[in-house]
């Protein structure tokens, strides 16, 4: 598989505008970046994501149900979930509570 970099320097581009205390979605970014299929191709972003600079909020991108599943790809096990909670946020196993009320779309949110 070839991945191109320029789609991950869009995924974080995009991620870098989700404001604090909300969160998005693998496929919602991949919607926006004109790939309705590329939520996967999302992921392989934010997995390689934290050595980013500037720094990528990667804890700001969950699943589709709220899932915290890319908490493995944090320095230690809690470290995504404490960050989504120093935001204000309230995560009960391993999933956002109330994820639709703080769900960022860039499709609406960029005005696209």
């Amino acid at each position: 598989m070839v991945i191109q970099k320029d789609f991950f320097k869009d995924v974080y581009d995009v991620v870098r505008l989700i404001p604090k205390g909300r969160v998005t979605s693998y496929g919602a970014i991949a919607n926006y970046l004109g790939d309705k299929r590329g939520a996967r191709m999302v992921g392989y972003a934010m997995n390689a994501a934290h050595q980013q600079i500037p720094a990528v909020p990667a804890h700001r991108v969950l699943n589709r149900a709220g899932l915290l599943t890319g908490k493995h790809h944090f320095a230690h096990q809690n470290e995504m979930q404490e960050l989504l909670e120093s935001e204000g946020l309230v995560v009960n196993n391993e999933q956002l509570v109330d994820f639709n009320l703080y769900f960022w779309d860039p499709n609406q949110e960029l005005n696209l």
